[in-house]
């Protein structure tokens, strides 16, 4: 049978437990057991809310998807939230608390979303605080970018590191930057925004206004853009990104150039070359600023460039100053799709031993 919203959340408080542990931290038991109760990530974009529970050790234990309200009032969007939340606590099941991804620009450290251009319902919301007076758990809020890299840090391609440079590579390019086990936030909470390093300062314009961000040089539009020009081009000869395109180099797409180059297509290949081009004095630049002791990198333009990242490793030393730059990993993230869920998850994690 199913039970009502506030049910749920009044057994979900009375079956929860929190129990001190040896370092002072706090974990939520139920009656009868022994394990942990897991913890709760959301992920919130435009059209879509992803919620998902997961273990102690990152592992993905459910998940579920609602849809955004992103243009309605703030009271319905986070309506959306709720409901996709209790979407995944209809057993009763209690959490130790819940993790939210949610778009910036935010204040990680109030839990306030601040105008998100992709969610106009949010203006100055206090997210967190709302979330945690429905359900009374711990509630924390961090962008996309800040909470995978925290997510790999934690339990995927970055464990064990300590200076982990993580970027998100798709439609965008979004970055975090964790040092010992921590986010960096910065002064503000603004740190970490990779994406809009300029390495051009005559390039092109970056929807932020500046020119040459690498965002706009070697994001999926970007791509896209330059595939568009190339097949445009009256010498361009015959490629299998075209008959992806049903002939039409108007509709052509970073990931018809990815599906190309898995055929062998050369233009594809050689398109996706000058992407590497853009990327890796990006990389040097990074390297010298921050001296990490990985990289790592996901999203869907990363998984088109993988089959380059020898090739990256390769050419980077020639792009830093930094001795040591041949010695530093170049890895593919271990959260793919699911890379917010866990994100959100690891935000709860953070004073975890």
């Amino acid at each position: 049978m199913a039970l009502s919203r506030k049910t749920l959340r009044n057994q979900n408080y009375q079956t929860a437990v929190f129990k001190p542990a040896a370092d002072g931290n706090v974990e939520a038991m139920t009656p009868g057991s022994r394990l942990p109760n897991p913890f709760l990530g959301v992920d919130i974009g435009g059209t879509k809310v992803a919620v998902g529970l997961v273990d102690r050790d990152g592992k993905i234990l459910s998940q579920g998807r609602q849809p955004m309200m992103a243009t309605g009032t703030p009271e319905v969007a986070l309506h959306a939230v709720t409901n996709a939340i209790d979407s995944l606590m209809s057993t009763g099941n209690g959490i130790q608390g819940i993790g939210i991804c949610a778009p910036g620009p935010l204040d990680p450290k109030t839990g306030i979303v601040l105008n998100p251009p992709n969610l106009p319902c949010w203006r100055n919301f206090p997210l967190a605080d709302k979330i945690a007076s429905m359900y009374r758990v711990p509630v924390h809020v961090d962008n996309d970018a800040n909470a995978a890299a925290l997510a790999e840090t934690r339990w995927g391609a970055a464990r064990g590191f300590r200076y982990v440079f993580y970027a998100t590579i798709g439609t965008g390019i979004g970055t975090g930057i964790v040092l010992d086990g921590r986010i960096y936030h910065g002064n503000t909470g603004s740190a970490g925004e990779g994406g809009h390093v300029s390495i051009d300062y005559r390039g092109p314009v970056c929807s932020c206004g500046k020119r040459g961000c690498i965002e706009v040089l070697a994001a999926g539009p970007a791509i896209g853009a330059r595939a568009r020009a190339k097949l445009g081009a009256q010498s361009a000869k015959h490629s299998a990104i075209l008959d992806l395109a049903k002939g039409s180099a108007a509709a052509v797409t970073s990931e018809m150039v990815g599906q190309a180059y898995s055929t062998g297509d050369p233009l594809a290949r050689e398109i996706l070359l000058e992407t590497v081009d853009v990327l890796i004095p990006w990389l040097g630049n990074i390297v010298d600023l921050l001296d990490p002791d990985v990289l790592v990198v996901g999203g869907g333009v990363a998984a088109m460039l993988q089959p380059f990242f020898d090739e990256i490793k390769t050419r980077l030393p020639s792009c830093c100053v930094n001795p040591h730059a041949s010695a530093i990993p170049l890895l593919m993230a271990h959260y793919g799709a699911d890379a917010g869920i866990a994100g959100g998850a690891s935000l709860c994690s953070e004073n975890l031993p």
